[in-house]
């Protein structure tokens, strides 16, 4: 054992306890992070990794969002751009807390810069081939368990139709491209834009396995099927896109 992945989650679990569990979005936090240290665990074990690998990449899910607890509690928001980056933040409570989740440093620079990397639009540059591929492996993850999310828990509203009069055009464009979409503050992102930059989220999946999952899951459909939309077309089309970007990386003709 490299890494005692039950203790550091006993650790993180009551570190979460700080904070007001009775708050549905605290506690949606909680959870998103319990999952996504599974959702990493098991793409980890997918790609035969050695066990040292598979506990780093357990650990990492556990704590990429760590910042968000204190994120929502100051600022009552998720958003970074009306709030605080929870990818830097979280650098910032690790440098004090490490030791209660890890108790060796030799990880430290690597899960550090992996969770520092998790929400940024783009990965930096000049990391070395295994600290690129932990950052890549992290935003798998991630991005899957919000995908889940967004199939099972958001938009409670979808048997209403979406009007798609308000389209955001450059965001729909940019999805026809196989792009992933950067949010513009001050654009239309009701709950049908919402739907086309989520759904943007597989152009920035990075693994065949990752994919595979995607593919088993069905997420995409079961997202888009949730709305009934005034112009249909748009509807098919962005199903149409998704589910071909995914048969074309799971390797299905």
């Amino acid at each position: 054992m490299y890494i005692d992945i039950e203790k550091a989650k006993k650790e993180f679990v009551n570190y979460a306890k700080n904070y007001d569990l009775n708050d549905p979005m605290i506690d949606l936090k909680l959870n998103h992070s319990l999952r996504v240290m599974v959702v990493a665990n098991r793409l980890a074990n997918m790609m035969n990794l050695n066990e040292e690998d598979i506990e780093i990449a357990t650990i990492i899910g556990l704590l990429h969002d760590i910042a968000r607890f204190e994120q929502y509690t100051q600022y009552k928001t998720f958003r970074d751009v009306d709030s605080r980056d929870h990818g830097d933040w979280g650098i910032e409570i690790l440098d004090k807390d490490m030791r209660k989740y890890v108790e060796t440093n030799k990880y430290d620079l690597l899960i550090k810069t992996a969770i520092k990397n998790h929400n940024k639009f783009e990965i930096e540059n000049g990391l070395d081939e295994r600290t690129l591929f932990f950052c890549k492996l992290i935003r798998d993850a991630d991005k899957l368990d919000i995908l889940y999310e967004a199939t099972f828990m958001f938009w409670k509203n979808s048997v209403e139709q979406v009007n798609n009069s308000e389209l955001n055009q450059n965001a729909y464009n940019d999805f026809l491209k196989h792009k992933l979409i950067k949010r513009v503050k001050g654009e239309n992102y009701d709950d049908f834009n919402k739907v086309i930059t989520t759904t943007a989220f597989i152009f920035d999946i990075n693994f065949k396995e990752s994919f595979e999952i995607l593919y088993k899951e069905d997420y995409l459909n079961k997202i888009i099927n949730r709305f009934n939309y005034k112009r249909p077309e748009i509807q098919e089309k962005i199903r149409q896109e998704a589910n071909d970007y995914i048969k074309n990386k799971v390797g299905i003709n």
